[in-house]
């Protein structure tokens, strides 16, 4: 098992708690890949696009939202990892939501685009060694780690799916 050291702003820690009962980031992420496929094919039909006040997302926008984030983190922990020091900026996630037009797209096809990016975060932290995990770069204007990255993709996704359940089913 690779040795890595979590290096991460205090406004992540959540995010690291969620992720912290996985071993192996990869593993992680194989086993939240299916369980977040079955887990949104089992949202009745009627609920994909509730919401449970004005202007908060319904579940199909926190999925692409889950999409959207995971490719934004995977590009970070490309360029930090191939040892880019440029300082990477943030993203605005309600604006991102905002133009995404989720609700007017089927749970399929989100899921299918989850999956393609899915796949392609596995291979890319499949193939991170030791050094590259623990390369640290900047984003936001905060010092981070590739694999406190990595922990994130499966905090932010678990954070998320515990919204779900507990605000719309």
């Amino acid at each position: 098992m690779k040795s890595i050291d979590l290096v991460f702003p205090p406004f992540y820690e959540k995010y690291i708690e969620y992720a912290s009962g996985h071993q192996d980031i990869v593993e992680g992420l194989y086993r939240q890949e299916e369980e977040l496929v079955t887990f949104f094919r089992q949202i009745p039909q009627n609920k994909t696009e509730f919401s449970y006040a004005p202007n908060k997302w319904t579940p199909k926008d926190i999925l692409l939202h889950i999409t959207d984030a995971e490719r934004i983190f995977s590009y970070r922990s490309l360029r930090i990892a191939r040892n880019d020091k440029t300082a990477l900026p943030g993203f605005e996630e309600n604006d991102f939501v905002q133009f995404a037009g989720a609700n007017d797209r089927s749970v399929e096809s989100l899921l299918e685009e989850f999956l393609t990016v899915r796949k392609a975060t596995i291979s890319l932290f499949k193939n991170f060694g030791e050094e590259q995990l623990n390369r640290i770069g900047e984003v936001s204007g905060n010092k981070m780690s590739v694999g406190a990255i990595g922990c994130v993709i499966l905090g932010h996704e678990a954070h998320h799916i515990n919204v779900i359940k507990e605000r719309y089913l």
